[in-house]
């Protein structure tokens, strides 16, 4: 494919893609999750986080002793001063409940996390009432007033909503909004964060709040573009859906709501992965870096926020995992090995912020320094029966890049960060070293070098029309980053690489 990259921008490159989903709130405070978090943030910059379970009994929220009911924030402070730390603003799932406030004792995963609604809804008020003055009083109202509060979690599943009975979710949600504006006119709340195949569900949402004047400042949705689980021993397998589908589901909200004053509210995915399970082996591979490429790539121009689920395997809804690699959703496993996915996410943030290409298999960027940085990744196929699969061997780019090199013709470097089957990829090195449970020292030093990307180099000519012509071949399953950097040669009086033996022509 040859690709003409103009020299005038088409759009900006945002930070739509900077947000991160996290297991149950309790995890984020191991030292793991923290090692991780760190790494994230080091390397790719996030900038919102979202979990589950802030009012989760292992949280310690609800307490009672003797008949006296109190609220303990203990936990709660930790979790968010170390959020704050690490340069995450929350964004504020409320749920599950509190035992203490339930109606019943229906629970979901291993960690039981309540999905009753609450006994009576006026505790449940107060509850969210009181926490959100403390994180005022604790944060300001200035930092609280960026922290979107969404109620509850996927309430069109009855695995998290009992019974996904509708009318009783959107009386939460109303009492739940209310009671935020309460606490202060200027906070953010939404929902309905309603899983993929939601749109009849988003679309009753939206008649509720606007026949019913219920606040609503967001819309939010999640998306997975997997199909039914295909069990086997501590995992599943499943078929996909084209990475379209997932764009699809990005754009739903506005889709179904067009016309309607809700249809210019922000937009906000605040899950969305390939698979829907934390034990899908597809999560660790480079399939999924380059099946999600176009989705990061094209996201931000159909939602506002959208956040990966997630950040790291420090994560337990399917009981606690007995292996290194499992399937897991975060872009980092245990110990903060790097999947091929993390790496996709380390390429996004070293991207420009003008837009000059998108497409099929590229995006091209321009820093304002006139730095070129664009992601290239190897389109993957459907199959006839319509499942999404595989791809080729290998897929040829040829790029036709504007370079800003000082005087005509010119020069550029080049720098290219490959990862794919091979390169960059522990999950591979893992397998080839017998999959081990858990890796003693000197294995998890071989997968730590198994993951680095492999990173290549090389002089780029730079014509007199101020283009450069750039071939690029990936591998199977490939995602790379390429920088082309102008370059302006310096002078070094003397130097004569010729004379450097290994570098010219030598003589006896």
């Amino acid at each position: 494919m040859s690709i003409h990259v103009p020299d005038t921008a088409i759009g900006t490159f945002g930070d739509a893609w900077r947000a991160i989903g996290t297991g149950r709130a309790n995890l984020s405070l191991r030292r793991d999750f923290y090692d991780s978090a760190v790494l994230a943030q080091s390397e790719i910059g996030f900038r919102h986080i979202r979990g589950h379970g802030l009012f989760c009994d292992d949280m310690g929220v609800v307490r009672q002793s003797d008949g006296v009911r109190r609220l303990g924030f203990t936990y709660i402070d930790e979790l968010f001063d170390t959020y704050l730390e690490l340069g995450l603003r929350p964004i504020l799932e409320l749920g599950f409940m509190p035992g203490l406030l339930a109606s019943g004792h229906e629970t979901v995963f291993w960690w039981k996390g309540n999905i009753t609604p609450p006994r009576e809804m006026a505790d449940w008020t107060s509850l969210v009432g009181a926490t959100l003055r403390h994180l005022i009083d604790r944060y300001g109202i200035d930092e609280v007033r960026h922290w979107p509060v969404e109620v509850w979690n996927e309430p069109n599943l009855p695995d998290f909503w009992k019974d996904a009975d509708q009318a009783a979710y959107f009386a939460l949600y109303a009492a739940t909004a209310r009671a935020v504006k309460e606490v202060d006119a200027g906070l953010s709340v939404g929902g309905p964060a309603t899983c993929p195949g939601g749109d009849d569900w988003v679309r009753a949402f939206g008649e509720f709040v606007l026949a019913g004047d219920v606040p609503c400042d967001f819309i939010a949705t999640h998306s997975y573009s997997s199909g039914p689980a295909q069990h086997v021993p501590f995992g599943v397998y499943q078929t996909l859906e084209p990475p379209n589908w997932l764009l699809d589901q990005f754009a739903m909200p506005r889709r179904v709501l067009a016309g309607t004053p809700l249809a210019g509210l922000p937009n906000y995915i605040t899950e969305f992965n390939t698979s829907y399970r934390p034990d899908n082996p597809i999560h660790d591979t480079a399939y999924n870096a380059a099946y999600l490429a176009p989705v990061v790539a094209a996201g931000g121009n159909l939602a506002d926020l959208f956040a990966y689920w997630t950040l790291c395997d420090v994560f337990e809804e399917q009981d606690v995992p007995t292996s290194l690699f499992h399937g897991g959703f975060g872009l980092l496993a245990r110990h903060q090995v790097r999947k091929p996915t993390w790496h996709l996410y380390s390429f996004l943030a070293k991207l420009g912020a003008d837009v000059l290409a998108l497409g099929a298999d590229h995006l091209v960027t321009r820093h304002g320094d006139g730095r070129l940085a664009a992601l290239l990744w190897q389109p993957l196929r459907g199959s006839a029966d319509g499942v999404y699969g595989s791809a080729p061997t290998t897929h040829r780019v040829r790029l036709s890049l504007p370079v800003d090199a000082p005087g005509q013709p010119g020069e550029a470097a080049v720098l290219r960060r490959r990862v794919g089957e091979q390169a960059g990829n522990a999950w591979t090195a893992w397998r080839e070293l017998g999959r081990p449970f858990s890796p003693g020292r000197r294995t998890m030093e071989l997968l730590y070098a198994a993951a680095e990307p492999v990173v290549e180099h090389s002089p780029l000519h730079v014509g007199a029309d101020g283009r450069a012509e750039l071939d690029v071949t990936l591998s199977r399953h490939e995602i790379c980053l390429v920088e082309v950097v102008p370059v302006t040669p310096v002078t070094h009086e003397g130097l004569d690489d010729a004379r450097l033996l290994g570098q010219g022509a030598q003589q006896r």
